[in-house]
Order: structure tokens, then C-alpha cells, then sequence
């Protein structure tokens, strides 16, 4: 809740501790070096020793007792002006009495105690304040005058009284004025309060991921949205960037160093996988401020999200072509296919006219493989998730590929934990979606080489404990201008329609996963199939 301000008219409470704080300390140290003067110059030198000596001692026991209220209870008020003011008047007009009046030049201990009340009392306590001790003054010299008509110097007393009403009078404007710029400052303060949670409030509940990090790589400000892409068990005010996710310090750290001030990298692409394994992130960074070094403003943009958005844009145009083309095209390109095929069986064929019908018929299958992707892009069918094995999975599969494709059963490996992953798929989308992964990989990266082999990797991933199944090879890669792309529908660097990756990616989603590319550490590309969370389908089917 926001606190309000205090008016001008009274001293706000910090004012009011501060101050009496400072006049305790004052206290304190005026009896102490009253006594010493004394215990000097000899017990003679005052009027009234024994009374001198119990004032002392009577005012250093109040300002302590004060100064331990204050420090044990540090929510209550401390006392009013005009309290504070019965206490100094009593106890230094005692001490003026027992030292001999005015004569002794004590009277001017009770300017700075004037001074310090009249800054936290309203108009009129301030008057009552000066008129109180100005009666200490007084009074210590009728009663001397009463006695000792000659030693009483009732002038002097008359002139410091006048000039303790003057200090409270001058000071009070003063008072008044320093009161304004408090409450001013208090009110400014309660303003900042209120627009820093405020400002808390609309950063957690924007659907953005923000967060700020400082000067020492820390994360100072961090809202829901962006703690679930870095992990919200790690990401938190204070945690180290560097510790929450290495990849965006990197990124973080190559900002600062080639484009802090344009907010662009171009020697590196700034995605990075999420904690989950679920999804590609995007890093913006934006300096906080005109001074350099400053902290750092990181927009995290999912673009998963993004692509999907993309792609069913043009899905839906390729819907409407596929179903009025696929048809007109596929009865053409059969004829061709089987008119080039039994051309090339004719005997009378030279090599050069029999390579001619090889091309026809390569680019003819080619074709219709392209028709038959669009053919089932466009009528793909409804998941139909079932509980699997991944490991047994794995392993059938395997076998299928060698068998079908005539490939070495060493050179396509299996690496599975002993514990069984249990995972809920369509098995024929899976099929279909590791196939095309596989067959890829044979032809842009295992090649002819003996020594080039596929591997088949499954595991959980921390500390989301997502299964998933990786794809990877140690051929050349991915181009990093063609890595945000080769998802997208008839995108082909080289051979290919350019729609497996693209079928393969919107199988996975259908089933609930995800289909990524990563490169591979030392060489090569890993296609990673992340799967549901394995508590969800758990819990759906006890529903």
C-alpha cells in the first residue's frame, strides 16, 4: 500500500529521530564536561556543588534513558518538542543556579537545544519553547537576587532571554521551510515506491519476455514469461546470467563487444534453444540509459511461435493449390515416366539416347514425389498417439531402414539409456517423421565414406524431463543463412522438394512435440524431436 507523506505543518517522523538523536548526543556530553570543568577548578568554584553535581548526573541518566527508548523501540513516536523542551529548560536552569546565575556564562548551553526543537515544534510550541527557557534564565536569578540582591544580573538575563526568543523566531521559518522539502521528499519518494511496483507489475504480467541485467552480469528484474524460457527454478532476481543460461551471456557478451550501440550482431545468429528443449529463442538486447556501460534491456521472442504463424499462412495456400494441381500434374508426369521407361527398354537405343531417358525418368519420379508430399500434406490426417517404447521403438526401426535401404547396420547406431523412456506418439507419423530424418542424412552428409555413421540418440532432457530423440551425422551442416529455413515449405538448398523437414515439423506438432536443429559440436547436424511432457499424457488419461 502506498504511505502517505507528512504534512508541512508538523516534522516528519524520520526528522523528528534525527534530530532528537542529535540532541541527546548534546546532552550526553554537557554533563560530562560540566563535571570535568568542575572536578578542575575545584568544588568551590560552584554556588551549589552537590546540586550541580545531581543535575549533571540527573540529566546524563534522562538522555541516556531516551537514547535506549529510541534504540528499543524504534516504531514509537519519540516525545513531543514541548517535552523535550521542559526537560532542557529544568535541568540548565538548575545548572545555572548552582553555578551562580548567569555570571557563569552557562546560560548559553540553552541556544542549541531552542534551535534544535524550534525545528520540529508548530509556530506556537516554538514560542512556548523560547519563553521556557528564557523562565530558566530568569528564575535561577530571582532566587539568586532573593539571597544576594547585588550578584543577581537581572540585564544580562533580560538580553539572553531576548535573544533565545530571537533564534526561535528566525529559526522557525527556516523550520518551516526545511518541513515543506521533507514532505516534498516523502511525497516523491511514496511517487517512486508506487511507479517502481507498478512498473514491476505490468513487466511479470506482460505476455513479452523481458529481463534486465546489470553491470556484473546479474539478473536485476525478470517477469514469468522469460523465467519459463530460461528455466524458473534458475532464472530469479540477483541469480547470475552466466549460471541461467551461457548461451544468451555469449550472445550477451558479443553485444556489448562489435553492435552495443546499434543493438544488431552480424557475425553471429542470436537463438538459442530454450531450457525445456521446446523452442528456439530469439535475444534483442537494448541498452537501459545514455551511459556506457549500462544495463542491458533483453527481449527474449519465441519464434516458434513466429514460424507457426508463417506457415500457416502459407499452408493455407498451399492447401488451395495442392488439391486443383497435385491431380492435373500427377497424370502427365506418369505417362512421361512410363513412355521414358519403355523407351528405354527399345534395343535399338544408342548410350547417349538411353542416358537421355534416364533423365527423363529421374526428373519424372522427382515430380511425383513432390506431388505425393503435397498430395499428403494436404490430407494428413489426425494423430493418433499411442504408448511407446522408445528404446524398442528405436531399435525396430533401425532394422526396417537397413533392410529397406540396403545400409550397413553398423554405421546407423543406437544410443538408449537402460531405462526405458516411455513416450505417446502416432507410430506412423514417427515413422515417417525419423525416416525422412535418416534418409537425409544419408544423402547430404553420410555419403560414401565408410567411416561416416548416423546416430540415433534418446534421452530426457534436464531439468524438464522431456524425452527426445536426436538425428546426428558429422556431415557438413547447415549454412547459418539457410538454418532459420529449412523448415519452411519447398525451401532446398540443393536436392529435394524442400517439403520433408517442413511434413516432418508439422507431424511433430501434431503429436504434441517439437522438431529443432542444432549443430553439432565438432561438425555435423543434429535434428532433435522433443516430445510431450510425459506427465501430461499421464495425467490425461487418469481423467
Amino acid at each position: 500500500m502506498p504511505a502517505t507523506a507528512a504534512t508541512a505543518d508538523s516534522a516528519p517522523a524520520d526528522l523528528a529521530r534525527r534530530v532528537t538523536s542529535l540532541l541527546n548526543l548534546y546532552r550526553l556530553l554537557v554533563p560530562v564536561v560540566l563535571v570535568g570543568a568542575l572536578l578542575l577548578a575545584g568544588r568551590s568554584s560552584a554556588a551549589h556543588p552537590l546540586l550541580f553535581l545531581a543535575t549533571c548526573a540527573s540529566y546524563f541518566g534522562a538522555a541516556a534513558g531516551l537514547v535506549v527508548f529510541q534504540r528499543l523501540s524504534r516504531k514509537a513516536p519519540p516525545l513531543t518538542p514541548l517535552a523535550n523542551g521542559v526537560l532542557d529548560a529544568t535541568a540548565i536552569g538548575l545548572i545555572l543556579y548552582a553555578s551562580g546565575g548567569v555570571s557563569s556564562g552557562f546560560g548559553i548551553l540553552l541556544v542549541l537545544p531552542v534551535l534544535a526543537l524550534t525545528l520540529l515544534a508548530r509556530r506556537r510550541e516554538a514560542l512556548l519553547i523560547a519563553a521556557l527557557a528564557t523562565l530558566a534564565v530568569l528564575l535561577p536569578q530571582l532566587l539568586i537576587g532573593l539571597h544576594a540582591p547585588r550578584e543577581a544580573d537581572f540585564t544580562t538575563a533580560g538580553v539572553l532571554g531576548a535573544v533565545l526568543f530571537a533564534i526561535a523566531l528566525s529559526a522557525w521559518p527556516l523550520a518551516h521551510r526545511i518541513r515543506e522539502s521533507e514532505a516534498m521528499v516523502r511525497r516523491q519518494e511514496v511517487d517512486l515506491a508506487n511507479l517502481a511496483q507498478l512498473s514491476q507489475y505490468i513487466v511479470r504480467h506482460l505476455r513479452e519476455s523481458i529481463l534486465v541485467v546489470d553491470l556484473e552480469d546479474r539478473i536485476r528484474l525478470i517477469n514469468d514469461s522469460a523465467a519459463q524460457m530460461l528455466g524458473a527454478a534458475h532464472a530469479h532476481p540477483d541469480a547470475p546470467l552466466a549460471e541461467v543460461s551461457p548461451r544468451l551471456m555469449q550472445l550477451l557478451a558479443r553485444w556489448r563487444e562489435s553492435a552495443g550501440a546499434t543493438g544488431i550482431i552480424a557475425t553471429e545468429d542470436p537463438t538459442f534453444v530454450g531450457t525445456d528443449g521446446d523452442r528456439v529463442i530469439r535475444a534483442h538486447f537494448a541498452a537501459l540509459g545514455a551511459v556506457s556501460p549500462a544495463p542491458v534491456l533483453v527481449f527474449l521472442e519465441d519464434t516458434s511461435l513466429i514460424a507457426e504463424k508463417v506457415q500457416q499462412s502459407k499452408l493455407a495456400a498451399l492447401g488451395r493449390l495442392s488439391a486443383s494441381i497435385a491431380h492435373e500434374i500427377r497424370n502427365p508426369v506418369g505417362a512421361m515416366s512410363h513412355a521414358g521407361q519403355l523407351l528405354g527398354e527399345s534395343p535399338h537405343l544408342g548410350a547417349e539416347d538411353r542416358r537421355l531417358t534416364e533423365i527423363i525418368r529421374h526428373h519424372a519420379e522427382r515430380v511425383s514425389r513432390t506431388v505425393e508430399s503435397v498430395l499428403r500434406l494436404s490430407r494428413r490426417e489426425a494423430a493418433r498417439a499411442e504408448q511407446l517404447p522408445l528404446g524398442g521403438w528405436g531399435e525396430s526401426f533401425l532394422e526396417e531402414f537397413c533392410a529397406t535401404m540396403q545400409w550397413p547396420r553398423a554405421r546407423l547406431r543406437l544410443r538408449a539409456p537402460a531405462e526405458e523412456i516411455e513416450i505417446r506418439f502416432d507410430p506412423g507419423q514417427l515413422r515417417q517423421i525419423v525416416w525422412n530424418l535418416c534418409e537425409n542424412a544419408l544423402k547430404h552428409a553420410a555419403g560414401e565414406s565408410p567411416e561416416q555413421a548416423i546416430e540415433l540418440r534418446c534421452g530426457r532432457l534436464s531439468p524438464s524431463g522431456r524425452p527426445y530423440l536426436d538425428v546426428a551425422d558429422r556431415g557438413p551442416g547447415v549454412p547459418r543463412e539457410h538454418v532459420e529455413r529449412i523448415f519452411e515449405p519447398f525451401f532446398s538448398a540443393g536436392r529435394g522438394t524442400g517439403l520433408g523437414l517442413y511434413l516432418a515439423r508439422e507431424l511433430a506438432q501434431a503429436n504434441g512435440a517439437t522438431l529443432l536443429y542444432e549443430p553439432r559440436h565438432g561438425g555435423g547436424s543434429v535434428f532433435r524431436l522433443v516430445f510431450a511432457d510425459p506427465h501430461r499424457w499421464i495425467r490425461e488419461t487418469e481423467r
